[in-house]
């Protein structure tokens, strides 16, 4: 009798495809459109609403005083700010995947950074609209006084004015060490470390310069991701823009009517 060896079974081994898709093909978030549009219209909004409200004087009191005499002006500036705040974190989430290809570790952070800062700005922007309003409604005199009386008051985002300076620090040298910017963009985006944080904060050259070298950055970025892959047919970019328009309108006179 004969003793036959029995063969261990093959170790297991992954699966992977003969055509695996590349990585630049594979779904991702924000993705290319949304990624690109914000890099393009983020900036620009925010850049216009600074130059808005750079005729006034940047502290608080002379921020509310403008509301007096300028309402409109003031009121479409702190809008654009704010709109603007909120169309970069989906640049931001671009950026940061394109940093992750190579750098990880300073994508993660970056973005991360970068985020929690936008987070607090938008807060800001919600103070500001109050105290607009109690200008409105009572005179410049008493929301004044309590702004005075209020500011500086402890709120949770407190916590992340580290990261509203730091978020675009961290961001910039992801994107040199990556090759996502060259030099001169990395620096330009580094820039946006400078501009002014807290309620009522008006705008100063600095705040020009800061918003300018985030254009730079991001701009031309935006219109690169965007010609980076195929083209959707023009009957599914109409019916999408109308139907965020349609939506937009609808949460606005959603909004009036409660």
């Amino acid at each position: 009798m004969t003793a036959t060896a029995s063969a261990s079974p093959p170790a297991s081994r992954p699966v992977v495809a003969d055509n695996p898709t590349p990585v630049s093909d594979r779904a991702w978030f924000p993705g290319r459109w949304v990624g690109g549009v914000s890099l393009i219209l983020g900036p620009l909004t925010l850049l216009a609403g600074i130059a808005l409200r750079l005729p006034f004087h940047f502290f608080f009191p002379d921020q509310l005083a403008a509301f007096a005499t300028h309402p409109t002006r003031v009121a479409v500036a702190y809008g654009a700010v704010a709109a603007g705040t909120v169309l970069l974190w989906p640049a931001v989430a671009t950026l940061g995947h394109l940093i992750g290809a190579t750098r990880p570790g300073w994508a993660l952070w970056g973005t991360t950074l970068t985020t929690f800062g936008l987070f607090a700005r938008t807060f800001h922007a919600g103070v500001d609209h109050l105290a607009f309003q109690l200008v409105r409604i009572e005179g410049v005199a008493p929301a004044t006084q309590v702004m005075a009386a209020s500011y500086g008051a402890f709120h949770v985002f407190h916590a992340a004015t580290a990261a509203i300076m730091t978020g675009w620090l961290v961001l910039a040298v992801g994107a040199y060490k990556s090759d996502t910017l060259g030099p001169l963009r990395s620096v330009a985006l580094a820039l946006m470390s400078a501009l002014m944080l807290g309620v009522l904060k008006g705008s100063s050259l600095t705040s020009v310069a800061a918003t300018s070298g985030l254009c730079v950055a991001f701009v031309p970025l935006g219109v690169q991701v965007l010609r980076d892959g195929p083209t959707p047919p023009r009957r599914n970019i109409v019916a999408w823009s109308l139907l965020v328009l349609v939506l937009a309108a609808a949460s606005i006179v959603f909004g009036e009517l409660g």
